[in-house]
């Protein structure tokens, strides 16, 4: 089982309840691990055997920047969404965070995972 991480995917995107936060584009940080066997494209040695974690990664770009978002957790879920329509996943978790969403915090983040 091969892994692949997508580490602080940085986008920005409509997301909150807040009239300042529906009226203004926010950073979001987003963080994929996925699992797929990998054995055709060790052996192989072609992007046609392997997960293409850039068109995946294309996706989400233009998923999250092209839509508006009330919660977290629905951005989150609709990632994850994306990640599992490609047939070779058999497991992704998906972290999105919102920097500087909370007085005195980083961010606050929301994690989904799914599996088949």
């Amino acid at each position: 089982m091969a892994r692949i991480r997508v580490k602080d995917l940085r986008l920005r995107t409509y997301v909150g309840i807040k009239e300042e936060e529906i009226n203004n584009k926010q950073d979001v940080l987003i963080n994929l691990t996925i699992l797929y066997s990998a054995e055709d494209a060790v052996q192989v040695n072609d992007i046609e055997h392997a997960l293409n974690y850039r068109t995946i990664t294309k996706a989400i770009i233009a998923h999250v920047e092209g839509n508006r978002f009330a919660l977290l957790e629905r951005l989150t879920q609709e990632i994850l969404d994306l990640v599992m329509t490609h047939q070779a996943v058999r497991y992704a978790e998906v972290e999105v965070d919102k920097p500087h969403a909370l007085r005195f915090a980083e961010s606050v983040s929301i994690t989904l995972a799914g599996h088949r």
